[in-house]
């Protein structure tokens, strides 16, 4: 599959596989962070790309970042095949002690991974019953573990 990717900043890199093997392709800054309102730190990566239709981009951490007090803020982002902006990532602290000018990476840095997937198109249909199962209602570590 080939997906057009825009360079926004002369210095944004196209994502690209580490590794034969890798799912998650590797995104770098081009800019350090820039704290937002929020106290949040800013990533841009200056590109913008075109997901196809009926795929998504998920935006995730490195591992490495588990070596920081830092967390991706939504988690886990989604990038939608009409979005056209630029590819941003924004980190938080997750420790009590407040936020300090220690950024978690600088420009050049990889900061992240994309996974390009597809995901079928759905069309919920309300129910007044649903289908009997092992685990029925049970969630919120109802297997004991």
């Amino acid at each position: 599959m080939k997906i057009k990717a825009m360079k926004l900043h002369p210095n944004a890199v196209i994502p690209k596989y580490a590794k034969d093997g890798d799912a998650g392709m590797d995104i770098y800054a081009v800019s350090d962070a820039e704290i937002d309102k929020h106290g949040n730190m800013v990533y841009h990566t200056g590109l913008a790309m075109e997901i196809p239709d009926g795929h998504v981009g998920f935006l995730y951490p490195r591992s490495s970042i588990s070596k920081t007090p830092h967390a991706l803020r939504n988690h886990v982002g989604v990038i939608d095949s009409g979005y056209r902006g630029e590819i941003i990532f924004k980190f938080g602290w997750v420790e009590a002690e407040p936020l300090n000018s220690s950024a978690v990476y600088r420009a050049g840095d990889r900061i992240g991974q994309i996974i390009v997937m597809p995901y079928p198109r759905i069309n919920f249909v309300e129910a007044s019953k649903l289908s009997v199962s092992a685990r029925g209602g049970g969630g919120f570590g109802s297997t004991g573990q």
